[in-house]
């Protein structure tokens, strides 16, 4: 059973990856894509008391070099251009055709079970600042953990984009200019 859930901000997505490692879920079961200018928007967006390395946004190494976050690297996937990114889905969104209405991290998310519409929905929230957990797993823990994080809703989200005039995800789109409710939404604990 797959899992996906966007985050606001880059230390909830982070603490909802550790909490799902700790659960027992292994790191090969979890995915994380970031906006690569999470760094730049959220001078906070990881936790500094934590050792951190330097390197792809957000950090290339947290915590002891273990698990899924000692892997986070910047990757350009179709679509969305350079985000940092570990994990599965990302892999599976690097192969896909771009170009495509399938391509990329729609392809990748539908492939993996999300709806097309929820696809689209997680995809354009990456572009504008957003970090995605996905989860492969049958671990009943798994949609607690991601729920005591706050993930956004993707319907009032989708709702909340439709009223600025978007209709889906473009990956030809231009690059995405924060609102000062979109910042807030990051930089948010």
């Amino acid at each position: 059973q797959t899992h996906s859930k966007v985050y606001d901000s880059y230390p909830q997505a982070e603490q909802v990856v550790r909490e799902l490692e700790a659960s027992g879920v292994p790191s090969q079961d979890i995915s994380i894509v970031a906006n690569r200018s999470v760094d730049n928007r959220n001078g906070d967006a990881r936790d500094e008391s934590t050792p951190t390395a330097t390197g792809a946004g957000v950090g290339a190494a947290v915590g002891g070099g273990a698990g899924l976050l000692a892997g986070l690297g910047l990757m350009a996937i179709p679509g969305l251009g350079p985000v940092v990114a570990a994990g599965w889905l990302a892999a599976t969104a690097l192969g896909a055709v771009a170009g495509t209405a399938t391509g990329g991290l729609i392809g990748a998310l539908v492939g993996s079970g999300v709806s097309e519409t929820e696809a689209h929905t997680y995809a354009e929230s990456i572009r504008r600042g957003g970090t995605l957990v996905t989860v492969k797993s049958d671990v009943p823990n798994v949609e607690t953990i991601m729920a005591r994080h706050k993930p956004i809703d993707p319907v009032a989200r989708r709702n909340e984009y439709q009223q600025s005039g978007w209709k889906e995800f473009d990956p030809k789109a231009p690059e995405h200019r924060p609102t000062q409710a979109e910042i807030d939404r990051i930089r948010r604990p």
